[in-house]
Order: C-alpha cells, then structure tokens, then sequence
C-alpha cells in the first residue's frame, strides 16, 4: 500500500509531528517496529494551508493521505485529534459547498486508538465532525491533528505522541459508520470507538443536522464506506430526531444504537445482520446479547420450551442469566423479558448447545424448588400456607399465622397444628423432549 504523508510549512503542528516520525524512523530497527513501515511510505511538504489542498492526490502516487496538521480552537483544551474533511454546507473553510473528501475511517479509529494510549498527561483525543477542506480527494484520507494552541504545537511530548500513533497504526476489522449528532469534538462517537470495532468516517455536527436531506445522506454513507449510520440522539430535539429517524429508513440505510455496537463483540458485520433479523423475526423489539464464547458461522434459532425458562427465570434469575453467558449462545430479551425462550446459535452444535441449556434451566431450577424427572417431563412441586385451611382448624388470624408461615407449630386449644396440616401443594409438569436421557 503506498502511503503519503503530508503537512505544510506553515503549519508548526504538521511539522513537530513530520519531525518526531523522522526521529523515530531514524532509530534502529524502527522498520521492525512500527507497523505502518511495512507500506511504502512517502513524505510531502506543500506550501500553502492543508484545507486548500483540493485535488492533490492527483499528484500523488497513493492508495491513503495522511495529513499531518494543527488544531486551532477558541477552547484553549489541549487536544489530539483525527478526522476527515468536507463540506456539508457551504465552504467556509475550504473545499467545496456540498462536498466530502474520501474517508478512511478503519485508519481513523487505528490512530485514534493509539493518541488515547500514547497521549500526554493533560490531552484529550477525539474525533472531530467534518467541517473543512479539502474536500476534493477521491484518494481516501484523514487529518491528524495537535491542538490547541502554539504551546501545544510545539510541544515535544504531543509531537512524538502523534508520531507514535500514526506509525503505530494496523487496522482491525472494524465496522464503518457515518455519526449524526453531537458537538465539534464528536464526544459520544470517540467514546464508542475507543470500546468497541466502531469505525466512523464522517460525523455531523447537530447545528449541520437540518442540511441532511437524501442526496446528502446517501453521500455521507458513500465517503465514509459506511456499513451503517449512527445517531448520537441525546443530542438532537425530537422533531430534528424524527425526521432523521424516516429519511434513514426511506433511504434503506441501517441504523445501529450503541447498545448494539457493543454486543456485536468480534462478529463480522454480515453475520451480525443475519444475527439481527433472526431476532426481529422472533421479537420485533428483541435486543441480543453476545458473549465471548459465540463464533462467526452461520446463526440459526434454537427454541426451549418457554415454561421451563420462565420457572428458571423465577427460580434464580441472576443465575441463570449468568449460566447463559457462559455459553456460545446468543440470548434474547425485551423491555418485558429479560429472557426469552429462542435462542441464536452460530457454528456450535446446536443439539449440544440445546443440552446444554436444558441442563442449565433444570439444575437452576431443582436448587430452588422439590422437583422431580418423570419421563420427558420435570415436575415442580411447590407448597404455600392456606389460610382457609388454617382457620377451618381453629387459627384465628395474627400472630399464629406467622408462626405457622414460618414453619413453627402452634397450639390451639391444647391441640397441635403443624405447618403440613395447613400447607396446599401444587405440581407444574413442564414437558422436555429428550429429558430422561440428560440424567
């Protein structure tokens, strides 16, 4: 992959940083160490501002463009950041009106991961939204930037931090996303991007949010290779998020919440979305929950018989929630219920991981109740105080009550009365397919 790295002469951030990547690359052994010499990497100086640079890839031989760059802000907040450049209005700071550079975004979360690990004691890193020029590079690139002020462009600590991270950087697979919503230094989509494979490539400022018609949105998603859109929605008023909320269904374009960047773990994005329609057709509403142990395969539905998860539910509910998690199964939950009873599998053996879950609801289950195997079939038996049957025998309500609820004898008119002699049982047969063969 040939790689160009950029800055201006006039710019003092681009050039501490070019001066500390120089400096690192003249150590010995720096090609065995840092990941980014395995490219073919070139170093440019241009002379007017990194914005005005529409169309240089032109003159460049490269499949990436790293511009290397300071921050300027009226927050004097000592920042180290990375984004990519456009216009989704008018051209205030270079570029065109209406136009987006190409982004890099799995590049942008390599580096932005790396600034929060090599950052100075005092810095903050972020993404930034998309706000300037050049916008006019079809060649994929990214800004990486010092800010905010000239002590911090030159400061020797930023400068090998920035140099470090760039030549640091190896791409994972991630997931690309374009962010809607949130302030200049996009807070909810670093976060997200730090903890998980959460990629984005363009992000808009809520004050741009009103600009987003079709056209655009299809551009922001086309720029940034996004496999999804994602909206910081604490940060726009209802009517703005509505709007957003018809235009990305109209266009077809998905939509994933950071609950759900967080559950898809490792899984690749094509597994994830056949993960995700399998849930919907079991619960419009239910959400997933993917534990290490779940591997890329092909998923596919197991069902238990729904009372016998829900008296495993009653019968110890953190328990059993935390016995699934140890599985390499996919559990399923809504508002209402925490578990449901169809479960989502993806290369296990699904007979086996069925066993397995049947093992877990009844062994959860028989710590907690008098149960009994009969056949395919696991009876409960349960037991409860009857105060009919107690008063039939003479126990007036009070105090006795509560004896006998505890399990205590009482005395009435010099005759005992045991808890057995006012207790009612009842039994609940829950049918399990295969069950006598688990003993």
């Amino acid at each position: 992959m040939n790689i160009a790295l950029v800055h201006s002469r006039q710019d003092p951030g681009g050039r501490t940083i070019r001066r500390h990547i120089d400096d690192l690359l003249s150590e010995p052994g720096a090609f065995r160490e840092f990941p980014l010499c395995r490219h073919n990497l070139s170093f440019h100086e241009v002379e007017g501002r990194l914005i005005a640079q529409d169309h240089l890839d032109r003159e460049l031989d490269a499949d990436l463009i790293l511009f290397l760059s300071r921050h300027s802000s009226i927050h004097q907040i000592p920042m180290l950041t990375v984004h990519v450049t456009g216009n989704t209005g008018p051209a205030e700071l270079g570029g065109m009106p209406s136009s987006l550079a190409s982004a890099a975004p799995e590049w942008m979360h390599a580096i932005l991961c790396n600034l929060s690990g090599y950052a100075p004691p005092g810095y903050r890193v972020s993404y930034e939204v998309t706000h300037h020029g050049p916008t006019e590079l079809e060649t994929p690139s990214l800004f990486v930037e010092i800010g905010s002020t000239e002590k911090e462009w030159d400061d020797p600590l930023a400068g090998e931090a920035v140099a470090r991270s760039v030549l640091a950087a190896e791409p994972g697979v991630t997931i690309n996303l374009v962010g809607i919503g949130g302030t200049h230094y996009a807070r909810r989509e670093s976060e997200i991007a730090l903890g998980t494979r959460a990629a984005f490539g363009h992000i808009v400022h809520t004050r741009e949010t009103g600009r987003l018609d079709r056209e655009m949105l299809l551009l922001l998603v086309e720029k940034s290779r996004a496999d999804a859109v994602y909206i910081d929605r604490k940060a726009l008023k209802p009517d703005e998020l509505n709007r957003l909320d018809a235009l990305i269904a109209e266009t077809g374009i998905s939509r994933l919440t950071e609950t759900e960047l967080i559950q898809m773990k490792h899984l690749p994005w094509k597994t994830w979305n056949r993960i995700r329609d399998l849930a919907r057709s079991v619960d419009p509403g239910a959400e997933v929950h993917i534990p290490d142990g779940v591997r890329e395969g092909n998923p596919g539905i197991i069902c238990l018989p729904p009372d016998l998860v829900r008296e495993a539910y009653r019968a110890d509910p953190a328990g059993l929630l935390e016995g699934v998690q140890h599985l390499p199964v996919i559990r399923l939950s809504t508002k209402k219920n925490p578990i449901l009873h169809a479960f989502i599998v993806t290369d296990e053996n699904s007979p086996v991981v069925l066993n397995d879950l049947i093992s877990l609801c009844v062994t959860t289950i028989s710590r907690g109740e008098n149960t009994a195997i009969k056949g395919d079939q696991l009876v409960i038996r349960r037991s409860k105080f009857d105060p009919d049957r107690a008063r039939s025998l003479g126990v007036p309500r009070g105090p006795l009550f509560g004896e006998l609820m505890k399990g205590n004898p009482v005395t009435i008119d010099g005759r005992e009365i045991t808890p057995d002699m006012v207790r009612i049982s009842r039994e609940t047969h829950i049918r399990i397919p295969g069950l006598e063969k688990l003993r």
